[in-house]
């Protein structure tokens, strides 16, 4: 994954994205002879940040390599990464799944490297294009044991990953972008064999429903071989989108193809005790702390505090509205019902809206007061949403406050009872969901307006008064 930084992770050119190709590139970038890499320590510093965060041992010592190979996207024919040292090792990350960790998948390597540049395929002119923007953006490889056990748990996994770093903010995780890219390697066995079989790995899954078709086809790919007793071959293979299927690249590489040898223009890594302190201080609430800390003090069911947690800025938007209106369940239903049905629809993050906690917990405490109905806070959350607007100022202005007025609402029950006397007389033949008709059609006659347990009473005294 693209580590956040301002700039590359070997110069100064800026690491941006969308940029004209071609144009955020110097001569370290492009591999010139002459030219020398300075290393970028804030690279460093988010890089053991989410180390840390990954319950991973942070090496006091570790260097760069070069791995050597030859593509036209990688001008230099290496790529400067970390092998035999690389920058943290051994940690692990739950799964939770419903309030549980249902699995722990052990991290065997956390290593920085660099990225190569990107090659477009123009198939109506036969030709290629290169853009050297990415080469040198900074990149974080994890590498996990074979822990997991299905496409589900996978799909988990990356999410689960992508909320640590969004959270850390050590990557912006945007796969659309190419920030989160995964491989994935797959191996099967036999029932009641110990050894995995060979390993294949697949690329080009630019999606979390992309690794999870992906390895759910190379699941049955492999199995329909075994059982013929064939044979699997370790390879590479590409997930075609569009064909739903993956299709062989090349053979798998071996390490020692990449003739890895020590990287001589960069000095080792060499941490102290001290700047790890200060980078652990810097870690904040994880997602699974959260979550817990949701389900035991706040009263919140596991999957929404799952859902809550699934970004920190929706996580944040919670609290923020817990501070201003103190009722966890009830902010909770609003965020996980309207304003993400909300936020789907417009295709927005909620940090990008207008619409703020203060917004929302004003809009629950006129609501919870009595002053508006359910239906009009629903109009209200709309178009709050929509333009940023106060509530209040919609409320007064699109004349939504709720009627409390007695004698105004009988007026409306009588003209309901005299409109829809097949409903009156079903009440008074024992129907009593007669009544939940009627007390809607007071609703829908007062545009939502009414107070219905005012409108309830009313409409009781009048059927079974004159009953």
């Amino acid at each position: 994954m693209e580590l956040q930084t301002e700039s590359k992770i070997f110069c100064s050119c800026p690491n941006r994205f969308g940029e004209k190709p071609n144009t955020n590139v110097c001569p370290v970038c492009l591999g010139l002879p002459g030219s020398l890499p300075v290393f970028n320590k804030n690279a460093l510093e988010l890089a053991v940040k989410a180390a840390l965060a990954l319950n991973c041992q942070v090496a006091y010592y570790s260097k760069f390599d070069r791995k050597n190979y030859f593509y036209p996207d990688l001008p230099k024919a290496y790529q400067i990464s970390q092998y035999d040292y690389p920058l943290a090792k051994e940690g692990f990350l739950d799964l939770l799944k419903d309030g549980h960790v249902i699995r722990r998948v052990i991290i065997e390597r956390l290593h920085l490297e660099e990225d190569a540049g990107k090659l477009m395929h123009d198939h109506e002119k036969a030709c290629s294009y290169v853009d050297f923007n990415r080469c040198g953006v900074p990149l974080m490889e994890i590498v996990t044991a074979p822990d997991m056990r299905s496409p589900q748990e996978a799909q988990l996994f990356l999410e689960s990953l992508r909320r640590i770093l969004l959270y850390t903010a050590t990557s912006d995780c945007k796969m659309e972008e190419g920030s989160l890219r995964c491989d994935a390697n797959i191996s099967l066995r036999q029932h009641g064999e110990k050894l995995l079989g060979e390993k294949v790995e697949i690329k080009n899954m630019n999606s979390f429903r992309a690794a999870f078709k992906g390895l759910e086809y190379e699941i049955n790919r492999q199995a329909e071989i075994l059982q013929r007793n064939g044979t699997i071959s370790q390879e590479t293979r590409r997930w075609d989108e569009s064909q739903g299927k993956t299709y062989e690249m090349r053979s798998k590489e071996k390490e020692h193809d990449y003739r890895y040898f020590p990287e001589p223009d960069l000095p080792p890594l060499v941490l102290n005790e001290a700047m790890l302190a200060r980078i652990k201080k810097q870690l904040p609430e994880l997602p699974v702390q959260r979550a817990s800390r949701f389900i035991e003090e706040l009263g919140l069911r596991p999957y929404q505090a799952e859902i809550l947690i699934s970004s920190p800025a929706l996580a944040n938007f919670f609290e923020d509205t817990l501070q201003h209106f103190s009722e966890p369940q009830i902010v909770c239903n609003w965020l996980l019902g309207d304003i993400l049905r909300l936020l789907k629809e417009t295709g927005q993050e909620i940090e990008e809206v207008a619409f703020t906690p203060q917004y929302l917990a004003e809009l629950l405490a006129v609501l919870e007061k009595g002053d508006i109905s359910g239906r009009s806070a629903k109009e209200v959350l709309e178009e709050s949403f929509k333009y940023g607007s106060n509530p209040r100022r919609i409320i007064e202005e699109k004349g939504l406050a709720q009627i409390d007025d007695e004698r105004e609402l009988s007026e409306a029950v009588s003209q309901v009872l005299i409109g829809n006397p097949g409903a009156v007389e079903d009440y008074r033949g024992g129907n009593k969901k007669a009544l939940t008709f009627l007390v809607g059609m007071v609703m829908k006659q007062t545009k939502g307006q009414a107070n219905p347990k005012i409108v309830m009473n009313l409409l009781r005294s009048e059927l079974d008064g004159e009953n």
